[in-house]
């Protein structure tokens, strides 16, 4: 069988397994993500793995640098990274990513017992300064015409408030029809 081949029937097997489930999102025809664990976990990571062009004869890249693994840190991405890499090489030649899928599904803790999460707080002067200038400025209130102010003012009561019903409307029924007034 050619690369082509392979990866044809591989990916028709992915899609059947993993069909409707959350974890596993086909990218492109060679491009897969898996998110090992639960969204909650503060220990689940996705795996991007993309096929080269010669898989599965060729080693499939596999990346960390989704925007959900921002939280793990960089030695913890380097033992994952290296642990399926030992994967990659005990499975080349043949179609792997089930295996890959699953391998990180079952040693999830192992790989993530010495994770730390990374916490990146960010602040830009610039921030701070537009949210002072801002907290500075006073909202300008509509301006209203005497007028508007007497027509507010000879809708309400001592106490500023609209009569109860003010916005009521009555509804008639005349025969089959209704009449609104």
């Amino acid at each position: 069988m050619t690369a082509n081949e392979d990866q044809e029937m591989e990916l028709e097997a992915l899609r059947s397994i993993y069909e409707g489930d959350e974890c596993f999102k086909e990218t492109s025809s060679v491009s897969f993500q898996f998110r090992i664990g639960e969204l909650e976990d503060k220990k689940a990571f996705i795996l991007d793995l993309t096929w080269p062009e010669m898989y599965p004869e060729t080693a499939p890249q596999i990346s960390l640098d989704s925007f959900f693994n921002n939280r793990i840190s960089a030695e913890t991405k380097q033992l994952i990274l290296s642990k399926l890499e030992e994967q990659v090489e005990a499975n080349l030649g043949t179609a792997m990513m089930y295996t890959l899928f699953e391998w990180a599904k079952e040693n999830q803790e192992s790989l993530m017992e010495n994770h730390k999460p990374v916490v990146t707080a960010v602040t830009s002067s610039s921030d701070v300064t537009s949210a002072t200038s801002t907290a500075k400025k006073r909202e300008k209130k509509e301006q209203l015409t005497k007028s508007q102010k007497r027509k507010i003012i000879s809708k309400t009561d001592n106490k500023g408030e609209l009569p109860r019903g003010w916005n009521w409307i009555d509804v008639i029924k005349v025969g089959n029809f209704y009449l609104l007034l």
